[in-house]
């Protein structure tokens, strides 16, 4: 592909260079579209919407184009074809003389039941499983395939392989078979009332059924967020949390946290026994939280450096009015940490300290190269974002059902199908979590704002590459001299660890890089006693080689336990004397924790 198409000529937004364009970046060509522009295109963007309805967002010309270069690849590979029929030939050889033995299901949360390991269902189970390998197999390593194509080829055809999964079928799920003989079906009876209730909650809401539901148990500022703390600042864009202290004397650097967008804030502050904001206040920190209002229409042309100015910005002035002249410990989670990258490198630009008033920067689960974006990549290119683009046009923003149907689509296995079977078929309702009412707490994202965060940071990589302008100028990660303490999880698909530890490449800052168990939700939220977790750290200094993230995670021995203390002990490592705890607001408070953005449906 020789250029990337701008998304739309009457887009607002910033359009897209040619891809592999020489010299420095063009900060001009961020400017909005002129009304001639605006009104160009319509009729374009019309037709877009309307598909992106119809297939969720995904593009079918990508789709299409992904299919048409495996199957031709395909079709002209016989030894792929020789390489495919030996084993699945040899399968079924051995299939008709012995029993199948329990080999790649051992782990495979669908077939834990111990009834699997009988007839018929483990010949079932064994058939489904050899049917899977060979569609794995069929869309992954043939050769003149693009990376993009193979990707997306291999995700659908896991999707169609995981709906033809034996335990999604009553009829031959041996779990199910035994419900229905121990309850005479009641099962089905409590299955079909779980349904009618979802369905009714998605008829009276925005949220998708079983995810509103979950929230019931966990009410904001009752259940979850109930750290004591105080709004302090409140503009368009966010409210400012500072908490009360919970210590005689506090650190004298504040922390500030910048949670990402996509959800809301408290997932750092969930119940009270794993909240790591109270766990930072009870250890003698004054800690500062942005909560971003959930925008509507109106909102539609805040753009993410909008997001950088009237939010981190914004607040380290409110902190710097609160506390006084300390520098500020930073920390932000997932694109909040890409946006509190970005502030910091700009913000060494323009003073030329390397500091700019902070102390130190923390990530988590936060990329600043997207090149490598996990199996959210899949739905990242001109095409894809086209549709996208046209939908979230008409609407004013991407709504949050429509971004969580994109992650369920993403873990379609645990999300959808292994919920039909425990919820409906069972007739079981989950059990309710604080994690998972979050999770279904979805907000929307401005058009303009959601626009140039998958056009300038996933699908052009402006911030690695160095073409990412803030005020008219480029910054460059390389600018940071500020210790950084980055933290990946092991099973990311989100921001997938070897991605974030690829930081190191972009700058000669001291790095202290910590690889912890669990996902990029259950990852972070890891607090002391939490059973099974364990973590990988190691710190890169100045004038140190770098090494790969496999040679680095090959030589670093694991610890058992949550990596919160091993935080906070960089933190205090990096801290000054204790003070007294700085006046809440310095007399300015407008409200009680959480605020009023976070309630915003």
């Amino acid at each position: 592909m020789t250029e990337i198409v701008r998304q739309s000529s009457e887009d607002p937004g910033p359009s897209v260079l040619p891809a592999g364009s020489s010299g420095g970046p063009d900060c001009t060509r961020e400017r909005p579209g002129t009304p001639r522009e605006v009104a160009d295109g319509q009729l374009d963007r019309a037709v877009h919407a309307a598909l992106a309805r119809v297939t969720g967002g995904l593009s079918p010309t990508t789709l299409s184009l992904a299919w048409l270069d495996w199957a031709l690849h395909l079709a002209a590979s016989p030894e792929k074809h020789h390489a495919l029929a030996q084993p699945f030939l040899e399968y079924w050889q051995t299939a008709l003389v012995e029993t199948p033995a329990r080999h790649d299901g051992d782990s495979d949360p669908r077939f834990t039941d111990p009834d699997w390991d009988r007839l018929p269902f483990n010949l079932l189970r064994a058939m489904f499983l050899q049917f899977e390998s060979f569609w794995r197999d069929a869309t992954t390593g043939l050769r003149g395939v693009s990376p993009h194509h193979e990707q997306l080829v291999s995700f659908a055809a896991r999707q169609w392989t995981d709906m033809l999964s034996p335990s999604n079928c009553w009829w031959l799920n041996p779990e199910v078979l035994r419900a229905i003989a121990a309850t005479g079906g009641r099962n089905f009876i409590d299955g079909s009332r779980h349904w009618l209730e979802d369905q009714q909650a998605l008829l009276a809401g925005s949220v998708p059924g079983p995810l509103r539901r979950l929230c019931a148990p966990h009410c904001v500022g009752r259940d979850v967020a109930v750290t004591p703390g105080k709004v302090v600042y409140r503009n368009a864009l966010i409210e400012l949390i500072q908490y009360l202290p919970q210590t005689l004397t506090v650190r004298r650097e504040p922390v500030l946290i910048v949670p990402s967008w996509i959800l809301k804030y408290y997932i750092l502050d969930l119940s009270p026994h794993n909240s790591l904001v109270r766990y930072l206040v009870e250890q003698g920190y004054t800690v500062f939280m942005i909560s971003w209002k959930n925008p509507h229409a109106e909102a539609r042309d805040t753009g993410l450096n909008d997001y950088l100015e009237q939010g981190l910005f914004d607040a380290l002035a409110q902190i710097r009015r609160i506390s006084g002249a300390a520098p500020v410990h930073t920390a932000g989670y997932c694109l909040g940490g890409t946006l509190l990258a970005i502030g910091a490198a700009a913000r060494a630009r323009d003073t030329g300290s390397g500091s700019a008033g902070l102390q130190t920067v923390t990530l988590f689960a936060a990329q600043t190269d997207f090149s490598e974006p996990g199996e959210l990549g899949l739905f990242v290119d001109a095409s894809e974002l086209a549709y996208l683009d046209a939908l979230m046009w008409e609407q004013g923003y991407l709504d949050g059902p429509q971004m969580a149907s994109a992650f369920q689509l993403l873990h379609s296995r645990d999300l959808v199908w292994s919920r039909l079977v425990h919820e409906y078929l069972l007739g079981q309702r989950t059990k309710r979590t604080d994690l998972m009412a979050w999770n279904a707490d979805t907000t929307r994202l401005p058009y303009r704002m959601h626009s140039e965060n998958l056009t300038r940071l996933y699908l052009r990589n402006d911030l690695a590459e160095g073409r990412y302008c803030v005020d008219g100028r480029a910054v460059a990660l390389g600018d940071l001299r500020l210790p950084v303490f980055l933290v990946g999880t092991e099973r990311d698909h989100v921001s997938p660890w070897r991605s974030v530890y690829r930081l190191h490449l972009m700058t000669d800052t001291e790095i202290s890089f910590l690889l912890t168990s669990g996902g990029h939700n259950a990852g972070i939220v890891s607090e002391p006693g939490h059973a099974g977790r364990h973590y990988r750290s190691g710190t890169r200094r100045n004038g140190d080689s770098n090494v790969s993230p496999d040679e680095w995670y090959a030589s670093t021995p694991e610890r058992d336990g949550s990596w919160w203390p091993c935080w906070q002990q960089w933190l205090a490592a990096h801290s000054g004397d204790r003070v007294a705890p700085p006046r809440v607001g310095a007399g300015t408070v407008l409200g009680d924790a959480p605020g009023t953005y976070v309630l915003e449906p």
